[in-house]
């Protein structure tokens, strides 16, 4: 497979997966927000933080308001982290690669552009936003399933796969590092409500009804995180995210570099899985997690797609 073709299947996946992740957390946070009075301290910027859009935002939205702030994470074309904008790299990058994909997987990346650029910039009122919101989401879903069931387990398959989970370890540690890390130094005011809070972080990874079924007591800080890190049956946690990189990583030639790199991530986290969850050793560990994660993509990048050392 030509370096330039595999680039294209492994960034068309995450950018299929960063859309679904960014139109999840405004739905669940347009939710919670429902419910939290004002003086709780959870607004719209805390998701342009979760995106690590921040420094772009603030260049651009010098007195940004809620309006401002959903239209950059949602419709926004020259925003890279907006849903329209990672829609239209998915499509782009699906489109020059389609003779590898099933054909009925090009025709539901298209369809999902066009009905995101139509429907994205229309929904202002919570409903409308809601059921949009929702319908990129099992979009998303619907070919990350008709993938796996049609496609074959090939070398495209699997950088197809290590998009996706790359994308999927780098979310979740940013909802920790952002949200989560917030809500442990939370005023009295918002300690009234870490429930409901708690619950939309799990929910913004789709993750409250698996975490209801493992952890069988009351939503408490060090569980959820302890669940979104080292669960390795949930396909969002971290730990599970690293296990399919390490599988698809063997299925390919040269994959030392990558894979090394993999396992001493895994490695980081199983030495904190026993320790407790304070705030500085949570924002120190998403710290080594981040840089890591981004040092899994640069040696995925050297093995496979820069012309000096891919096939």
């Amino acid at each position: 497979m030509l370096s330039r073709v595999a680039e294209r299947m492994y960034w068309g996946a995450r950018y299929l997966e960063r859309a679904e992740n960014t139109a999840r957390l405004v739905r669940v946070y347009d939710a919670a927000l429902l419910d939290l009075p004002r003086d709780a301290g959870v607004d719209w910027p805390l998701l342009v933080d979760i995106c690590g859009a921040r420094q772009d935002f603030d260049a651009r939205f010098p007195q940004p308001d809620d309006r401002d702030t959903l239209r950059f994470l949602i419709a926004d074309p020259d925003s890279p982290s907006s849903i329209v904008a990672s829609l239209g790299q998915a499509r782009e990058n699906f489109r020059t690669t389609r003779d590898l994909c099933p054909t009925e997987a090009w025709r539901c990346v298209n369809e999902l552009y066009l009905y995101g650029r139509k429907s994205l910039p229309k929904i202002a009122s919570p409903r409308r936003r809601h059921e949009v919101l929702s319908e990129i989401v099992q979009g998303v879903q619907q070919l990350t399933g008709l993938l796996s069931g049609t496609m074959s387990h090939g070398d495209a398959y699997h950088f197809i796969r290590l998009g996706r989970n790359l994308e999927r370890a780098d979310m979740t540690t940013r909802i920790i590092d952002i949200a989560a890390a917030s809500l442990l130094e939370a005023e009295d005011a918002v300690a009234r409500f870490e429930n409901t809070l708690w619950m939309a972080v799990l929910k913004s990874l789709s993750g409250y009804q698996m975490y209801r079924q493992y952890v069988r007591r009351r939503i408490r800080a060090e569980d959820v995180i302890r669940f979104l890190l080292n669960d390795p049956l949930f396909p969002r946690a971290v730990s599970h995210c690293l296990l399919e990189l390490e599988a698809s990583m063997l299925k390919l030639p040269k994959h030392q570099a990558p894979l090394h790199c993999a396992v001493r991530l895994q490695r980081i986290l199983d030495a904190q899985r026993t320790g407790g969850i304070e705030k500085t050793t949570l924002r120190n560990l998403m710290d080594d997690l981040q840089l890591e994660l981004a040092q899994v993509h640069a040696e995925v990048s050297g093995a496979w797609f820069l012309p000096d050392r891919a096939a």
